[in-house]
């Protein structure tokens, strides 16, 4: 199976879901199955630059019959910065999600860690976008599929104007993701499990209880504020955050990529 999803991923061809091609049918086997292929990938010479949190919100969670998130990795190929132009031939089936994105300052290998204790260790907030994408042909993912399909990450945008932490309310802080000057998704801190702090929280746990402990420098992608939207080439998205610098990325089929 991770054979399968990696060459999908290269070849940029979408494959059936893996619940019905191979009887993947648990979330123990799918993270064994993003694990195998993150050692393809690794083997293959890709750089590991941070994680991924999906499946923030309470309703999407109530939809897959889930009490918790998922994650998946962050790669350094796939990473953009705020006024790029993103080539949309690298992805399958890309959307976008706005998010906000959290840089380590130093490890976090405590499962049981508090809360202050991953506020100490954050060295600051970016606004950011995910670009989401799934080789599994159409979007016709169930839970085990998505978590199998490293919760299907595809690449990142971070922008400028690094906040701490002390400076930001991010429960209460609104965002919204404008296409082409008109708005296509909107949300708030609280919407992504109460806070994207929380959803951090949540991963930096997970990571440590695995031994893959979050370390220094590490990016995390906390989780979408609103709804994901596809992109398309031309398409030019505009990411707004109260209490951060405002983010620009076009998209392209003939774009400069990362």
């Amino acid at each position: 199976m991770a054979t399968a999803l990696v060459d999908a991923r290269t070849e940029l061809k979408q494959i059936p879901p893996l619940r019905e091609s191979h009887g993947l049918d648990t979330v123990e086997d799918a993270y064994a199955v993003q694990d195998a292929a993150n050692k393809i990938w690794l083997g293959q010479g890709r750089r590991l630059v941070g994680r991924k949190i999906g499946l923030t919100s309470p309703a999407v969670q109530a939809q897959m019959g889930i009490d918790q998130p998922d994650y998946g990795m962050l790669w350094a190929d796939y990473f953009f910065t705020d006024g790029e132009v993103v080539d949309t031939g690298r992805f399958m089936q890309p959307k976008a999600e706005l998010e906000v994105a959290f840089v380590m300052d130093r490890g976090f290998d405590d499962p049981e860690a508090p809360m202050a204790e991953l506020i100490r260790r954050v060295a600051y907030a970016v606004p950011a976008l995910e670009v989401v994408d799934t080789a599994i042909r159409d979007w016709d993912i169930k839970l085990v599929d998505t978590v199998a399909d490293n919760a299907s990450g595809g690449g990142f945008l971070l922008g400028l104007g690094a906040r701490r932490l002390t400076d930001l309310d991010l429960r209460l802080c609104g965002g919204i993701l404008s296409c082409n000057g008109r708005v296509v998704s909107r949300g708030l801190g609280v919407d992504c499990m109460g806070s994207p702090l929380n959803a951090t929280l949540w991963l930096a746990r997970r990571m440590a209880q695995l031994g893959q402990p979050l370390a220094e420098g590490d990016i995390v992608m906390s989780g979408a504020f609103g709804p994901m939207v596809p992109v398309g080439p031309g398409e030019a998205y505009l990411a707004e955050i109260s209490g951060f610098s405002p983010i620009q990325v076009n998209f392209d089929d003939g774009g400069a990529g990362a």
